[in-house]
Order: C-alpha cells, then sequence, then structure tokens
C-alpha cells in the first residue's frame, strides 16, 4: 500500500493542496484523522532519512 501511496505521490502533475482539501472536506473524520497520522509518522522519519542521505557527503577524500 505504501508503495502504492508513494507511485501516485510521485506524479508531480497532482496538486496536492486540491488533495488535501478534499481528504479535509469530503472524506469522514475518521479518514482524514488516519491520513494526518501517516504524514506524522513520515514527517517523524524526515532526520533519519535526512542522515543516511547525508552519510559520506562531507568526507574529504583529499586526506584518504
Amino acid at each position: 500500500m505504501a508503495e502504492r501511496i508513494s507511485t501516485i505521490l510521485s506524479d508531480f502533475s497532482l496538486d496536492l493542496e486540491r488533495i488535501g482539501y478534499y481528504i479535509a472536506r469530503n472524506t469522514p473524520y475518521v479518514i482524514f484523522c488516519r491520513s494526518i497520522e501517516v504524514l506524522e509518522a513520515a514527517q517523524f522519519q524526515k532526520p533519519v532519512i535526512d542522515e543516511i542521505r547525508m552519510e559520506g557527503y562531507y568526507d574529504d577524500k583529499l586526506f584518504k
């Protein structure tokens, strides 16, 4: 399921604000809360992902 969501979100022609508006206004409250839960879990992982992506970026190859 997570792969399907990430595939859908990889389409840069999507209007994310419009999707957010729809989820907030037109879906049941439980679905809205579950959507927020998923986004908060992803946001919690962001520092870890940033650190992994930057690993080795500052290594100076001149001194190795």
